[in-house]
């Protein structure tokens, strides 16, 4: 359920709106226990994944670092890598 949620901060280029809100709403998903809210639940989980993705923003653009920008596919292949040794 959570495999949107993913470290978004310095990465060159930076995090999309969509990657933001896609990890937002992974991250509500997750909270809330639901995949997809009834109609009764659906205006206050949408508020959510906004403010979810309006806080990850304002954090994302807060945050400082002395290290380089890491490169999206690299870290993917590492990913890939990683999971590979895991798994077999």
């Amino acid at each position: 359920m959570c495999r949107n949620i993913k470290t978004l901060f310095n990465f060159e280029p930076p995090a999309t709106h969509a990657e933001i809100h896609a990890s937002a709403l992974q991250f509500v998903r997750k909270l809330s226990g639901f995949n997809s809210p009834s109609q009764a639940n659906a205006e206050a989980f949408n508020r959510a994944v906004c403010e979810v993705s309006d806080s990850a923003r304002r954090l994302l653009a807060s945050l400082e670092t002395n290290a380089p920008p890491r490169d999206r596919e690299i870290e993917a292949e590492k990913a890939k890598e990683r999971s590979r040794r895991r798994f077999g």
